[in-house]
């Protein structure tokens, strides 16, 4: 296969998922690792993909935002145990938030594994996952609130209003991107306020985001870094970010992904 048709099949492969990964595409299109990381430097030289940790993502993140479903796909097994990793942190019979977000769904199938849980999201996915997963004792509160896609949150005043008159233990968030400047992030001005009212009502404030989001800054700031309590990431966060991150949040916890997390 010539170079130029294959960058494009990694060109449809990225805005068909968003992210791919050098060692998947290398197997799919039978070349080395080599060769399929030459291929994404020439891509992010045009400027329609950007290098991250074992792969790449859509360039302009910041003016993108997929849908549910497509985003759930990405960065599937790094997720899967990030979930694994946060749920470690809750106790039996305490009170826990979520926001929305398909890294906080995940951790939804670790939680209803926990007896005795008070569960508060604004997600429509999340709150579905537990009453479909959950065990007796569980009690799961959803927020009311605007509908709105892609992320499926309920944000607005009424979402707002529901979360001022509660008291949570830890809260867990996803992100749409982190950075050391710019924060915890998403590109929806009524989500970022749902999520600062989410932060203001939680006695724990961790943060569940993927190695990908690192670098990418969305058009509302929710949270500086400092405000994050502890940051569960993958082991893929880049090395040269972790110490500047380490002085901002309270705790970084690394997840590590194995074989059975990869997508079926």
């Amino acid at each position: 296969m010539l170079a130029s048709a294959r960058r494009s099949r990694i060109l449809d492969a990225v805005r068909d998922h968003g992210s791919v990964r050098v060692a998947d595409l290398a197997v799919q299109l039978d070349v080395s690792d080599m060769t399929i990381r030459r291929d994404l430097d020439a891509l992010a030289e045009q400027g329609v993909v950007r290098k991250v940790h074992g792969g790449a993502v859509l360039a302009g993140e910041r003016a993108i935002e997929l849908g549910f479903e497509r985003k759930r796909r990405f960065a599937a097994a790094e997720k899967r145990a990030i979930a694994r990793r946060a749920a470690q942190l809750v106790r039996p019979g305490t009170a826990v938030a979520l926001s929305a977000g398909t890294t906080t769904w995940q951790l939804a199938q670790e939680l209803a594994q926990i007896d005795g849980l008070t569960l508060v999201t604004n997600s429509t996915n999340v709150a579905m996952q537990l009453h479909r997963l959950g065990v007796p004792g569980q009690s799961i509160v959803l927020t009311g609130g605007v509908f709105r896609t892609p992320s499926d949150a309920l944000t607005g005043p009424i979402a707002d209003a529901a979360l001022r008159g509660l008291n949570v233990d830890v809260l867990f968030l996803g992100a749409h991107g982190l950075d050391l400047h710019a924060g915890v992030t998403t590109p929806n001005l009524a989500e970022a306020q749902t999520n600062r009212t989410m932060i203001a009502s939680a006695g724990q404030v961790v943060v569940v985001a993927d190695h990908t989001k690192w670098g990418v800054v969305g058009l509302a700031t929710f949270a500086p870094l400092r405000a994050v309590d502890v940051l569960v990431t993958d082991t893929g966060f880049p090395r040269v970010a972790r110490e500047a991150v380490a002085d901002q949040v309270g705790e970084i916890l690394f997840a590590e992904p194995d074989a059975l997390d990869a997508p079926a």
